[in-house]
């Protein structure tokens, strides 16, 4: 069953289970403008997100999502166009 709302506590949870979380970042202050680079998350461990987005929500993801989503806030800008069937998958 997909969800109708992905939330930035639904993407720090997802981070948090498939990737873990560096010591030095604080998930929980402001991160919705830093890169997910400065955050930690390295490709793979993006690639691991976005799977789980997908599972959990009922999305498909395009491949270059995080090339072009470089940030939290853009990244649920993209998951929430696709639950809203605001861009074709």
């Amino acid at each position: 069953m997909s969800k109708q709302e992905f939330t930035i506590d639904d993407l720090k949870r997802i981070l948090r289970e498939g990737a873990g979380a560096d010591e030095t970042v604080d998930l929980d202050g402001d991160i919705l403008d830093t890169d997910f680079e400065e955050l930690g998350y390295e490709s793979l461990a993006l690639l691991e997100t976005g799977g789980r987005i997908e599972r959990e929500f009922g999305i498909t993801l395009d491949d270059d999502v995080f090339t072009d989503a470089r940030t939290p806030r853009a990244l649920l800008g993209v998951v929430s166009d696709q639950l809203t069937g605001l861009v074709d998958v």
